[in-house]
């Protein structure tokens, strides 16, 4: 009985721990940080659900499915499947018997294990957690879309007054335009870019212009008479001829039905997969490898501006750019998970141990082998070799990184 109370209140304690972790970090850093480290983990745990479910469906024996590595936080038996939270929250990990034939596995379990089911079913276990990264992008890139929108070049719009010295307002204020306001036509002339109000108004000193605008779903038409820049002051600088009414002009956010931001999504994660199978040959190349160590070892290589826009960054990096995403505002932290999201997934389908596309490989190779009534069983210890050589990179790779995400992080993208 003492056990059993035990059991039940060791979720709470860890409730609470977390609850303290969470306000003591939003105290010292800002919200941001705690978000970015719970949606990181939230994305882990997707990768890794997506291998628990298949792995359920598949019949295969799961045994565990934890968050986290290290000690044990708290854990609970449901059935065949202990789940549970680990100390070091590094990433997560779902266990199946028989992930290769070296390992001894009880013959009363056999027919459950990983190596027992058949190839589909190897193939779609493997690969499901890139696949739950795909699903994850897809599911931001259409919310997005949708709840947020995207700058549109076609749809041109105030985004800010400029300050005439001595004047209260500009022309443009005073004829009754808003920030946000889409501007729709000029005299008629419907507008398309933001060159062609621009155009217009530089060339309209004196003359009224009719502007027909949207703002919140409704059309207005107002009018502006726009002045010879040779009269006003900005900044204590006199503008050049031509005429002005006092707008910054700029592309409109607009939002995509929800409906029309599915296709959006699917092709805004496309051009993402395509680059990132781009990104992943320049991350493995030779050339990389030797820039990364010149950045190392010296720090006008690791200052150089091209290579701050080209080198990968550490998990360090990643979090540091989402934090300032967050900051920036929803849409730019939801840009980062995507592409984060799209990154991991493909990085896992690399064709070698130990990541995730290594054992589609091993699968394909045992399937190709295998005659009618006969499985060829794969000695995975012949690759070991490769495999150390394939760690070696990425422990240079994570090391690199995060040494330069340290010393020298990256300007922040968003200003």
């Amino acid at each position: 009985m003492e056990h059993s109370t035990s059991l039940r209140q060791s979720p709470v304690a860890l409730l609470v721990g977390v609850v303290a972790l969470v306000a003591l970090l939003t105290w010292l850093v800002g919200w941001a940080l705690p978000l970015v480290i719970f949606l990181i983990i939230a994305m882990v745990m997707g990768h890794e659900f997506g291998h628990f479910i298949t792995a359920k469906r598949a019949g295969m024996l799961v045994t565990d499915f934890f968050v986290g590595f290290g000690p044990v936080l708290w854990s609970t038996q449901r059935g065949e499947t202990r789940y549970g939270v680990r100390a070091l929250l590094l990433g997560g990990y779902v266990k199946v018997p028989g992930m290769a034939w070296s390992v001894p596995v009880d013959p009363a379990i056999e027919a459950r294990t990983y190596r027992a089911a058949s190839y589909p079913k190897k193939v779609l276990f493997a690969s499901a957690g890139s696949i739950m990264h795909a699903i994850m992008a897809l599911a931001l890139a259409w919310g997005a879309l949708a709840f947020i929108g995207t700058p549109s070049v076609s749809h041109v719009g105030v985004q800010a007054f400029s300050v005439w010295q001595g004047q209260k307002e500009t022309v443009a204020q005073m004829a009754g335009l808003k920030v946000g306001d889409q501007i729709i036509s000029i005299n008629g002339q419907k507008i398309t870019n933001y060159t062609q109000p621009a155009n217009l108004i530089h060339h309209s000193v004196g003359k009224s212009l009719t502007f027909v605008v949207e703002r919140n779903g409704q059309k207005l038409t107002l009018h502006a008479t726009p002045v010879s820049g040779t009269t006003i002051k900005e900044n204590g600088t006199t503008l050049a001829a031509g005429g002005y009414i006092g707008i910054v002009l700029g592309e409109l956010t607009v939002k995509s039905s929800l409906l029309g931001a599915v296709p959006g999504a699917f092709s805004e994660i496309g051009s993402l997969l395509s680059a990132a199978g781009h990104n992943m040959v320049h991350v493995f190349s030779p050339a990389e490898f030797t820039s990364l160590f010149h950045q190392v070892t010296s720090s006008a290589a690791a200052t150089n501006v091209k290579n701050q826009t080209t080198r990968p960054v550490s998990i360090l990096g990643v979090t540091r750019i989402a934090v300032q995403g967050a900051n920036s505002g929803v849409g730019p932290l939801l840009a980062v998970l995507i592409e984060v999201n799209i990154f991991v997934g493909v990085l896992n389908m690399l064709p070698i141990l130990p990541v995730d596309g290594g054992y589609v490989a091993v699968a394909t190779y045992e399937r190709l082998r295998s005659r009618r009534g006969v499985r060829h069983h794969a000695d995975v210890n012949k690759l070991a070799p490769i495999i150390y050589a394939f760690v070696g990179v990425l422990l240079f790779l994570f090391a690199s990184t995060l040494y330069l995400d340290i010393a020298h992080p990256l300007p922040n993208p968003f200003g």
